[in-house]
């Protein structure tokens, strides 16, 4: 029974491997969406590319261990192995490497993806004349909904001539586009995954996010930290739209935000 019990054991290796490889098999791309979502982000592949780096990797740690440990089942099984009981200090050189390996193992993946935070903590979009490119729109967490903002004819962010709108994002496509984003109240994290964009929000602090999206259509727009009890519905839309599209969109929704305002008080007669 002891050996039946080895052999379930090895099944977790096994199914896992099976499972890897039909995910991310092309042909099972219809059937298993959840995998990867589609990239549509230029810089993306970045992300992608460490993902899948750290994924064979630890893939190929499970699958040694895994099989390790079921030899040992398999050949100390209790029924089958007459010898007595040894105990032992162990080997000392053993638990000195099982110990080195993991470390060095970490310290390469730290190192191996510093080019990945770089580009997409670090290395902000440049203007031709070397500045550093300004925010396309303010992007605001709150309980439970996306605040978005965009800058009116002043080209101003907080001012008054900007324009507000709620859980949809607009962005042009085959540009890089800038993000101020921030927490107005607690923890939440926002959340681009078409785009391989997640930066976590923190109350008090304003952080950018950018990317250069290469093709236009809806995507979702989420919150990716726990942050109350209405965290489901935290939900939006990406919109990604040619530059002539998102122009329009801005003028018109400008308008009719101008139009539905109610009228200021007038200024009054001098005393």
């Amino acid at each position: 029974m002891g050996r039946f019990w080895s052999l379930l054991f090895l099944l977790v290796p096994v199914l896992g491997v099976l499972v890897f490889v039909f995910a991310a098999s092309p042909d099972s791309r219809p059937i298993l969406d959840h995998w990867l979502p589609e990239n549509i982000n230029k810089y993306g592949y970045v992300i992608d590319d460490l993902f899948m780096f750290i994924l064979y990797l630890t893939g190929a740690i499970f699958i040694v261990t895994g099989l390790l440990l079921f030899r040992f089942l398999w050949k100390y099984d209790a029924a089958r192995n007459s010898e007595p009981v040894k105990y032992t200090h162990g080997n000392h050189s053993l638990e000195i490497l099982w110990s080195i390996l993991p470390a060095v193992i970490l310290l390469f993946i730290a190192i191996f993806q510093m080019d990945a935070w770089a580009e997409h903590k670090m290395r902000r979009p440049l203007l031709e004349n070397g500045d550093r490119k300004p925010a396309l729109a303010q992007v605001t967490g709150r309980q439970f909904e996306w605040r978005i903002r965009y800058a009116g004819p002043d080209q101003q962010i907080g001012t008054p001539d900007d324009f507000h709108i709620v859980n949809e994002l607009h962005v042009p496509v085959d540009e890089d586009v800038v993000l101020q984003v921030q927490s107005e109240d607690v923890l939440h994290s926002f959340f681009l995954p078409n785009l391989r964009i997640k930066q976590d929000l923190v109350p008090g602090m304003k952080q950018f996010s950018w990317f250069h999206a290469n093709r236009t259509g809806i995507f979702d727009l989420a919150c990716a930290e726990l942050c109350g009890w209405g965290h489901y519905k935290m939900r939006g839309r990406l919109i990604v739209q040619s530059r002539e599209d998102f122009d329009a969109w801005l003028v018109e929704a400008t308008a009719e935000q101008n139009r539905t305002e109610p009228e200021s008080a007038g200024d009054g007669e001098d005393e």
